[in-house]
């Protein structure tokens, strides 16, 4: 039985008829998709089998750019952050200086209504500081002698007294509230017109009436002003609100604690008022008696 070999090379069709049938295959497919459409299907099919493997080949890539863009966004995230931390801190500073200079405003506003109302002339002063002293109640403002502020001179807000100019300096000078221990304040019930001094107690908000007596007509509510009795205030500027009124028999003085009208504490702006009292002359002394006629002398 005979037996060949293999042949050495395959035999087919040579690479010449191959790129043919190729060529023809790729122009009648390009046909038949272009003028018919028999491929959209195959390619639909081809692109669904074919995607994981584009997903999957892709998939290095999509994981670097997304750790890039992690870092690049953390980083821009806070640097906003901070941008954003100090311009909020910036536009808190800002509207707070806008809100303190509205409130400012709306009191500089009132002050010169308080002008307005009172007829005597009165000067703008900036309160500088408090004073130094825990057991006093001062204020120090930037007005002093060279401004022509004196010692005795009342100091008031848009609503009624403050205190009293208590010591004079060329630039400065040193106001004493009415809620310090040692002033007192003659005033005047606008209910009844009853008379009283009123007194400071050291405490904010604080006021007290002095030696007033047991059946004394001073109820809860009452408005007090300043009599003008003492030279010192002018009449009829608000001090004080009656708030407590204490009767007890087992003391000569009812207990009368009141609060102030005027923002004591609360300004930084005031107004000096520069009052005097035009009391009348006093009257002139009489001339003294004429001297005694001498008694003649015996034997004239």
């Amino acid at each position: 039985m005979e037996h060949s070999p293999p042949p050495f090379f395959r035999r087919g069709p040579t690479p010449q008829v191959r790129l043919l049938v190729c060529a023809l295959t790729s122009i009648a497919l390009l046909i038949a998709d272009a003028r018919y459409s028999y491929l959209e299907n195959v390619r639909k099919v081809a692109s669904v089998i074919v995607y994981p493997l584009q997903r999957l080949a892709g998939a290095p890539r999509t994981v670097l750019d997304s750790l890039g863009e992690f870092f690049v966004t953390q980083n821009a995230l806070r640097s906003e952050n901070a941008k954003l931390a100090a311009q909020n801190l910036t536009d808190a500073v800002v509207l707070r200086k806008y809100s303190a200079l509205s409130a400012e405003n709306a009191h500089l506003r009132e002050l010169l209504g308080a002008r307005e109302r009172f007829p005597e002339s009165t000067q703008f002063a900036e309160v500088l500081y408090a004073g130094r002293d825990v057991f006093t109640r001062k204020i120090v403002i930037d007005k002093g002698q060279q401004h022509g502020v004196k010692t005795g001179q009342p100091v008031i807000d848009q609503i009624g007294i403050i205190g009293q100019v208590t010591r004079i300096y060329p630039w400065l000078s040193e106001v004493t509230l009415i809620i310090d221990k040692e002033q007192t304040v003659p005033i005047q019930n606008l209910r009844n017109g009853l008379r009283a001094v009123i007194g400071g107690t050291g405490n904010d908000g604080q006021l007290e009436l002095k030696f007033i007596p047991l059946n004394a007509d001073f109820q809860n509510g009452d408005q007090l002003v300043t009599s003008g009795i003492d030279g010192v205030y002018p009449p009829g500027l608000p001090v004080a609100e009656v708030t407590n009124v204490e009767r007890n028999a087992a003391y000569l003085f009812a207990r009368i604690t009141c609060k102030p009208l005027a923002g004591v504490t609360s300004h930084s702006q005031v107004l000096v008022l520069n009052w005097e009292n035009k009391q009348p002359a006093r009257p002139a002394e009489e001339s003294k008696a004429a001297p005694r006629a001498k008694k003649p002398r015996k034997g004239a």
